[in-house]
């Protein structure tokens, strides 16, 4: 079991939400331990602007961008083992740990494919503005 770090813990209602959905046992030894606030619209905003140009907005679920704005309002550590999250965290200038596995070696952008026409987007639509097919991600070269 993972021993919760030093000092105060925050975490979004979110997390809290997502614990209890899963049955995560961790929350019963540490929900007296944390800390319930959210993010400001303003941090917010600055977060899903950020997401936009690396391209983690579609990787990115709502709780992990109100984690990554509460982290960049609070300028406080962050731990994930979340490659996406990392990825937006060190665009944002946030410090973040690995807790189980490495970190990331880089930052990533990313772009998206048709799967139909093939056509790259920079950004992410819910389909191809062309033939209307999936898209999918991928790193891009740039």
């Amino acid at each position: 079991m993972q021993d919760l770090p030093p000092g105060e813990v925050y975490v979004t209602g979110g997390v809290v939400a997502e614990l209890r959905k899963y049955e995560d046992p961790r929350l019963r030894y540490w929900e007296d331990l944390l800390t319930i606030a959210s993010p400001s619209s303003q941090a917010m905003g600055t977060v899903k602007r950020a997401a936009a140009r690396t391209g983690d907005d579609a990787r990115l679920s709502p709780t992990d961008m109100e984690v990554l704005a509460l982290a960049l309002e609070l300028k406080a550590e962050l731990l994930t083992d979340d490659y996406s999250i990392q990825n937006l965290s060190r665009v944002l200038g946030v410090r973040y740990r690995g807790v189980g596995m490495k970190g990331i070696k880089e930052v990533i952008r990313w772009k998206y494919r048709c799967t139909g026409c093939r056509k790259e987007w920079n950004e992410n639509y819910p389909d191809c503005p062309v033939c209307g097919s999936p898209l999918r991600s991928s790193r891009s070269r740039k």
